[in-house]
């Protein structure tokens, strides 16, 4: 139902958006996507080029009056860093360009890329594999959550892990806590851990990973089937999530920790419903809807849908590529051994792979919501939307004969 395209290169002119599928008539504006666009260059362990750009998406289509038009949104975002690269990055033929890369590093894109189209300089490979490219998803994924919370649906993200430090937490999470910490880390003492652990890295010239989880509240049951393997709302969320640049594991509630739990131990068991509606026992915190359970091991779906409970999705950001103190590596062209390319990053990318892990799941979700109740306008989506949301609750409808 709704898909978005990017377009552009790390050190080029800019990042160009478009969006399309959304309803006509919810707001949108320039401040509410930036909000999310100065959170991404937040965070601790963040490289110099973030002290360069101001990353502001401008609205070009779609949107008018601060509503949306229900046509495609088309949004531009400038690369203030273009200015020291316009001859490296020139569109036109230009003599002796220069910053050709050769030096292949491990655990980028440089080799296979390089191979793959036939390149003979890395940097036509590593600009648009490069995490610049995110800044354009979180802008798109902000359109997501813009219209998730028409319909009370908010995607939030803390760190739960980096370096192996691992953060104690509870749900529902502490967000106001998360927002104020630089690692976006709930739990305090995990947090100045974490600080350590980036400040020793980038004094070794290293890099560091970790894991991101992200939290999506007030979803309705029955989003995404169970009919066909692409259909599935869990599947789709893996598919976002393994996207973004670095990741290299997904998780769906405690997935992970299945594998070592019995069927007892693991399945969230269902609680009665009493006649006001509201489950016997003390339900999960943030559940949508009369079906509550105590726990959310499965991350808020069965079966690829839905199930009114958080989803909660988690993923694993491996270190950096680029090594300040480079690996050993290959020259592409010579093939003789070489210290890896180094080009100025960042130590630590994992506070903000939270915002980007939110505007892939936002999306994903946007998506499942208009593929279950469509609209060519937020009116027409929100009557269709309440009118199911009347009929959540123990079976009333007759059952075909047979």
């Amino acid at each position: 139902m709704v898909k978005y395209m990017t377009a552009g290169e790390s050190h080029g002119k800019g990042l160009t958006i478009i969006v399309e599928g959304f309803p006509a008539g919810f707001a949108i504006s320039e401040d509410g996507i930036q909000e999310d666009l100065a959170r991404r260059q937040r965070g601790y362990g963040r490289g110099g080029r973030q002290l360069i750009e101001k990353d502001r998406a401008e609205l070009l289509s779609g949107v008018r009056h601060g509503l949306t038009m229900g046509s495609p949104i088309s949004m531009w975002l400038e690369n203030k860093d273009f200015a020291n690269w316009h001859k490296v990055m020139s569109t036109e033929p230009v003599e002796e360009p220069g910053n050709t890369v050769t030096r292949l590093r491990a655990g980028h894109a440089d080799m296979p890329g390089t191979i793959k189209y036939g390149q003979s300089d890395v940097r036509n490979i590593l600009e648009r594999a490069s995490a610049r490219e995110t800044a354009a998803r979180v802008a798109a994924g902000s359109v997501a959550k813009h219209f998730l919370r028409e319909f009370g649906i908010e995607v939030r993200s803390h760190i739960i892990c980096i370096g192996g430090i691992w953060a104690n937490y509870d749900h529902p999470v502490d967000w106001a806590r998360v927002v104020e910490s630089p690692v976006q880390c709930v739990d305090p003492e995990a947090e100045a851990e974490m600080i350590k652990l980036i400040d020793k890295a980038k004094e070794d010239g290293d890099t560091v990973g970790g894991m991101v989880e992200v939290v999506a509240t007030g979803l309705p049951i029955g989003l995404g089937s169970h009919v066909h393997y692409e259909r599935k709302l869990d599947a789709r969320i893996a598919l976002a999530l393994m996207s973004i640049q670095a990741c290299k594991a997904v998780a769906i509630g405690n997935g992970w920790e299945a594998a070592e739990l019995l069927g007892s131990q693991y399945h969230d068991i269902l609680q009665p419903i009493e006649d006001n509606g509201h489950a016997a026992n003390q339900p999960y915190p943030s559940a949508s809807g009369p079906w509550h359970r105590d726990t959310n091991r499965t991350g808020g779906t069965e079966g690829g849908m839905s199930t009114g409970m958080p989803i909660v999705a988690r993923f694993a950001i491996k270190p950096i590529a680029t090594l300040a103190k480079p690996l050993p590596s290959v020259d592409l062209v010579t093939g003789k051994t070489v210290q890896a390319h180094y080009e100025r990053s960042d130590v630590c990318n994992v506070p903000p792979a939270g915002v980007i892990g939110e505007a892939a799941v936002a999306f994903v979700l946007a998506d499942a919501f208009l593929e279950k109740f469509g609209g060519d306008h937020i009116e027409e989506t929100r009557r269709n939307f309440e009118a199911y949301q009347k009929t959540i609750g123990p079976r009333s409808w007759p059952v075909a004969a047979g």
